[in-house]
């Protein structure tokens, strides 16, 4: 659950999209303040397994995705469907935002 208020979430939205002409510019502008805002690597939990989240991708099909680790296998998860961890790490709230605008 965010813990960002509806007027800072739309602020946010309004600073990602603010050039954007269209869904797909819209999500690139989403995807843009993730990655260079989100401070990675940091270790949530996804499914009960612990995992470090190492950085994010834009996939062909229009998903931003989180790209995940444990030792040697590497696996991407929806940012979408990504558990944050508490504290949340910095940049975080471009992901709540994206969410708040993906709803």
């Amino acid at each position: 659950m965010s813990t960002w208020t509806p007027a800072a979430l739309e602020a946010l939205i309004e600073e990602a999209t603010i050039d954007a002409y269209g869904e797909d510019e819209q999500l690139t502008g989403f995807f843009t303040m993730i990655e260079e805002s989100l401070a990675v690597p940091f270790t949530t939990t996804v499914l009960g397994v612990e995992v470090s989240v190492v950085g994010v991708d834009l996939t062909d099909d229009g998903r931003v995705v989180a790209h995940r680790a444990r030792g040697a296998v590497r696996q991407d998860i929806g940012i979408l469907d990504l558990p944050l961890p508490e504290p949340a790490p910095e940049g975080s709230q471009w992901i709540e935002a994206y969410r708040y605008w993906a709803r």
